[in-house]
């Protein structure tokens, strides 16, 4: 389930039917179902009360009785333990408004035990998924305790076994919105600086990371303690570097001196060519170009970005770099002395000489080809885009192009931060598949403009021309869906590729529903299909055709259209169980049988099929494949029968002056065909793709395959060629069913065993969506 999908309410006055709502009560309905209801002017809701118990009952409520809410409002009260203190911090308008807007980092005060303890705010999210029935569970805040109050905490980050943020044992809380406060004492409002001076006076904590002023000279370093002496604000700061150059040493400074955040001594550009470390003498930088992505040696070590700009600033000869950093310690959003050379976020981009700017070392190429130099024209290129705006499409990668360029470490979508899902659906829909590239450069609204420009910009074409997208700017788009009011926890929780997919093609582009699906004379319109079976199915090793067969027969359903993709989401609940060991993948779906307009043949003579038979679809007589149609005379003779004499037969819908010309086999059959899956194993997503017409042309795909470093450290995606999965799939069923999962070759045990996406295309009909 997915929140966006829902309205909720908050029940405000007691109904007198039903007796078990009570007032508080946390409720919430469809959003289709409410716009079809309220169509009606009607008095009272059919809504679901939001409980940690099954329930798949609505209550009809009268609407006197409740007050809409946010999706964020209902999930911060649903934290709450009672209606009644849900109904309580509703009315506290403010408080809950305050909520809304903590942020990780921000300092807070936790009620615990009837003290305040003081602490910084590390965790924003759910501690558990809600049920199947109810899309709520509750947001919760992750405190790390400070200073004195170190040890007063019942948790080092982890809850249910499941760790959320880092600290030592018994320092850290969960609580919910109403236990806490954020600190503003007004004892720590610093003076503003000089102008030449001018930081960001944002309140201080312990831990916090600062610059500050000795003797007219910028340093760096972390907060330690903040207290006042004889009326004055002192800060007492673990330093980088002492007044001697020296690394660590402790120093106290005036608050006054002191800034939150690692700002350059200049206004809006660093030097970084200060030998810190060993300077930069081999003249890698020759061989950075627009989108290269470096590393820079600054005050508090090594910082990580991309070239977004190379030129010349104002007052100054040398050639300089526009960096947009990994992290938020820069100085603008791309703008220096108030002239604009690029966009970014703010305090994300860093001005320094070209010269000081190295490849980045985090970023391991695997070929000689990757280490060359973007040729002019390519790079021309580019550098136009970026002026003029003008959004233009790499092609995908094709099969030539994926061994150079996309088989080996560092290759593909690099994981940061629980972005497993979206790393997956992105590189299967968007690496060697155009299925979906009309999203890239649709007419959008204003508003969602930087969405489509960060996907098409920052990962679809990086992906495609380079091979590698960085993590950042995969956590820059959840950062954007995160403040289009899309779920609070989009940088930070795990979910399901299939939410994060209808956001991003429903809600965000507005891109035009890929399934229309007919059902009893109405069309139903849907971005994915989840198979569902009814429990007398036969079947033990399905392939994708026969559950797509299966799941339609027992849904009374067909398409009313070919579909230019189609999105397929395994028959399993949650992430770990699933229905069958093992599933076959179709490379072809053959959806002829399953339109709900046009010619058939009759499965037994080949002929114009005029009947359809549904009884007959699970008669063990047939193939367990294809829904079973007949001609006239094939119909007759299987239905004469004594067992089949009762089968309800219905005709076919078949285009007015249609008429079949020629022999049978001249009628077309419309077929789709597999180009990606994505599998789920112990919540963690990973990928395959089909890129070639061989039948050993696929691709394994895994952005967190490894990692360098514990807590600061960075994943390391990796792109396999896994040529196993081709030979599997020439095998029969029955050799098929006798391999155990564990001894299957390289990865293939991952693909048949783990599937819970597939994605199919037509590559005619994309020619027209």
């Amino acid at each position: 389930m997915t929140s966006t999908d829902y309205l909720y309410f908050i029940i405000t006055t007691k109904p007198e039917y039903p007796r078990n709502i009570s007032a508080g009560c946390i409720c919430f309905i469809r959003e289709h179902k409410y716009r079809s209801d309220m169509s009606h002017s009607p008095k009272k809701l059919p809504v679901f009360k939001a409980s940690s118990s099954s329930s798949y009952l609505d209550y009809m409520i009268d609407l006197s009785c409740m007050e809409q809410l946010s999706a964020d409002e209902a999930e911060l009260l649903q934290a709450l333990p009672e209606d009644t203190d849900r109904l309580k911090w509703f009315k506290e308008k403010n408080t809950l408004q305050t909520a809304m807007g903590l942020t990780k980092g921000t300092p807070v005060t936790v009620d615990q035990e009837k003290q305040g303890l003081r602490g910084i705010i590390r965790f924003i999210g759910r501690l558990t998924e809600p049920p199947s029935f109810c899309p709520l569970s509750g947001t919760f805040f992750g405190i790390e305790l400070q200073g004195k109050d170190k040890g007063k905490g019942d948790t080092d980050g982890t809850h249910g076994y499941k760790t959320f943020f880092s600290c030592p044992k018994d320092c850290g809380i969960f609580a919910p919105f109403s236990r806490i406060r954020p600190v503003v004492p007004s004892t720590l409002s610093p003076s503003i600086p000089e102008p030449s001076q001018q930081l960001d006076t944002e309140e201080l904590a312990p831990g916090d990371r600062v610059t500050y002023f000795i003797n007219d000279k910028c340093r760096h370093g972390m907060v330690v303690e903040l207290r006042d002496e004889d009326g004055k604000h002192v800060v007492r700061i673990s330093t980088d570097r002492d007044e001697n150059g020296k690394r660590g040493g402790e120093v106290e400074v005036p608050l006054h001196a002191v800034a939150k955040g690692e700002v350059p001594a200049g206004p809006e550009s660093m030097e970084v060519d200060t030998p810190l470390e060993k300077p930069n003498t081999d003249d890698l930088y020759l061989d950075l170009a627009l989108d290269s992505a470096v590393e820079v040696t600054v005050a508090a070590g090594n910082s990580y970005g991309t070239i977004r700009w190379i030129g010349t600033l104002p007052g100054r000869q040398e050639t300089m770099a526009g960096l947009e950093l990994d992290e938020e310690i820069g100085v603008s959003d791309g703008t220096f002395k108030g002239e604009r050379f690029f966009k970014c976020a703010h305090k994300r981009a860093l001005f320094v000489k070209l010269s000081s700017c190295r490849p980045d070392s985090r970023i391991q190429r695997t070929s000689a080809s990757h280490s060359e130099r973007m040729p002019i024209v390519e790079e021309t290129e580019r550098e136009t885009e970026r002026s003029t705006g003008k959004l233009e499409t790499v092609p995908p990668i094709s099969a030539e192009q994926v061994k150079p360029l996309l088989i080996g470490r560092m290759r593909g979508i690099q994981g940061h931060c629980n972005s497993c899902y979206m790393d997956a659906a992105l590189f299967s829909l968007f690496s060697c598949s155009s299925v979906l590239d009309s999203m890239l450069f649709k007419s959008t609204e204003p508003q969602d403009t930087p969405i489509q420009n960060t996907l098409l910009h920052d990962i679809v074409n990086p992906l495609r021309r380079e091979g590698f997208v960085k993590g950042q700017q995969i956590m820059k788009l959840r950062q954007q869906l995160q403040e289009h009011g899309y779920s609070h926890s989009f940088t930070t929780d795990e979910k399901d590729p299939e939410e994060f997919l209808t956001v991003v093609m429903h809600h965000i582009l507005a891109l035009d529903p890929l399934l229309k699906l007919s059902a009893a004379g109405k069309v139903q319109e849907s971005y994915c299909y989840q198979i569902f079976l009814d429990q007398n199915h036969s079947l033990v090793l399905p392939t994708v055709q026969q559950l797509l067969e299966h799941s339609f027969h027992s849904s009374e359903l067909k398409l009313a259209e070919v579909p230019s993709c189609l999105i397929l989401q395994m028959p399993r609940f949650g992430k770990k169980f699933k229905m069958f060991d093992k599933i076959i993948p179709s490379l072809e779906l053959d959806i002829t049988d399953l339109l709900s307009e046009g010619p058939q043949q009759c499965m037994l003579c080949g002929n114009l099929a005029r009947e359809e038979c549904a009884v007959c679809f699970k008669d063990p007589l047939f193939s367990q494949t294809g829904f079973k149609v007949f001609c006239k005379t094939c119909s007759s003779q299987v239905h004469s029968h004594p067992q089949r004499r009762s089968h309800q037969r219905a005709p076919l819908d078949i285009p007015e002056g249609y008429v079949a010309r020629g022999a049978p086999h001249s009628l077309t059959r419309d077929k789709l065909e597999l180009f990606a899956v994505l599998c789920i194993e112990t919540s963690h997503y990973v990928s395959f793709i089909k890129y070639g017409p061989g039948s050993q042309d696929w691709i394994f795909f895994d952005s967190m395959a490894d990692r360098e470093g514990e807590r600061d450290g960075f994943n390391i995606p990796e792109v396999q060629a896994c040529p196993e999965v081709g030979r599997y799939l020439e095998m029969s069923p029955a050799e098929l069913a006798n391999q155990v999962p564990r001894e299957m070759e390289g990865v293939a045990k991952r693909l048949f065993c783990d599937a819970y996406m597939y994605l199919y295309q037509s590559t005619s009909m994309c020619l027209y969506r």
